[in-house]
């Protein structure tokens, strides 16, 4: 078949290229909740005790803790390292914070669009618990949010008391990156 008409000739290209984009971010769409499925698979994995219990053979990280948010039906499964990757898929807890349970300050970041969607809904009082790989509940008290700069969050992971901060971009509705940081503190309550 010969087409002779220039605009049929456009038209049948950008019919096909739409297609192309449909069908890309179709499987984007699959891919991430293929993504879960394998996380949800590693965390049981790890809560029965298996040590690099990673999603998938060239994953650089794994499942750390589960966070969830009880007043807003909220869960994820947060995973190690911070980095590209790990973000991509989860929330991630900051290598250079403390692991939950132990002395200052936990460090969880997940993006505002996908994982960490709700964070703009956590209020005052909330109850955040974080369980670790161990089967232990840590829950704390959201005391507050702010907004910073990522420069000078005032997050020392150190110090004390032993507190959780939940970190995203900010502005939460924005689709572009910024310097500009939204913080949800809580404080460790003992069980």
């Amino acid at each position: 078949m010969v087409i002779r008409n220039p605009t049929r000739l456009l038209a049948l290209g950008l019919l096909a290229a739409g297609f192309c984009v449909f069908v890309h971010g179709a499987w984007m769409g699959v891919k991430a909740d293929i993504a879960q499925v394998l996380l949800a698979q590693s965390w049981t994995r790890a809560i029965d005790g298996e040590s690099a219990s990673t999603p998938w053979p060239w994953a650089d990280f794994r499942p750390v803790a589960r966070l969830s948010v009880p007043s807003l039906g909220e869960h994820a499964i947060v995973l190690s390292d911070g980095g590209g990757e790990s973000l991509a898929f989860g929330p991630a807890l900051l290598d250079a914070s403390a692991r939950p349970g132990e002395p200052g300050i936990s460090v969880i970041a997940a993006h505002r669009d996908t994982h960490f969607a709700f964070i703009g809904r956590i209020e005052t009082g909330d109850e955040l618990v974080l369980e670790d790989s161990d089967g232990r509940q840590h829950r704390y008290i959201v005391t507050g949010s702010e907004v910073v700069h990522a420069a000078r969050s005032g997050i020392e992971p150190e110090t004390r008391p032993d507190r959780l901060a939940l970190v995203t971009c900010w502005p939460l509705g924005a689709t572009m990156p910024g310097p500009m940081r939204y913080i949800v503190w809580a404080e460790a309550v003992a069980i």
